[in-house]
């Protein structure tokens, strides 16, 4: 495979909601857009990589949280989006829309995480409504705000 290729995003990710029993939510900001708060956000490694693994591997990369398969549960949601012209140069020529998968984990309670510094700056947990407010991203705010739908599938 051309290295130029490989090194473009794939256009498939995940967003995980990362949430505890009280409905408290994980957001963190990023490090190239100081005020944009969001969920862990993350694309494919490879086209094949399964939706479940990129979920986990977010999760650690983006918070140090290490996760077991079976706290993460697929929403079922799908979103796809216009990738904000700010991000476009990541993806192949041409590339100009991402389809998001929406996960959701579950928590006992917050906890402190461990931040890549080259993506994100802070975090905070909030009330999912509060959390949903927060964010840049209206399908990262809509999928906060769904949370109470999911709570027959919080363990």
């Amino acid at each position: 495979m051309d290295s130029k290729i490989s090194s473009f995003k794939i256009p498939e990710s995940v967003l995980v909601i990362i949430f505890t029993s009280r409905l408290d939510v994980l957001l963190i900001e990023r490090a190239d857009h100081p005020g944009f708060w969001q969920s862990v956000t993350g694309s494919k490694d490879t086209p094949d990589e399964p939706l479940l693994e990129t979920a986990l591997r977010e999760v650690e990369e983006e918070t140090g949280i290490i996760a077991a398969p079976s706290q993460i549960r697929n929403w079922g949601l799908s979103n796809v989006y216009d990738i904000y012209p700010a991000w476009r140069h990541r993806y192949a020529p041409g590339i100009t829309r991402n389809t998001e998968h929406v996960f959701g984990l579950h928590l006992p309670q917050s906890c402190t995480v461990r931040l890549s510094p080259r993506e994100h700056t802070a975090s905070q947990w909030l009330a999912h409504r509060n959390a949903a407010e927060q964010c840049f991203s209206p399908s990262n705010a809509e999928a906060i705000l769904m949370l109470p739908r999911f709570r027959d599938s919080i363990d």
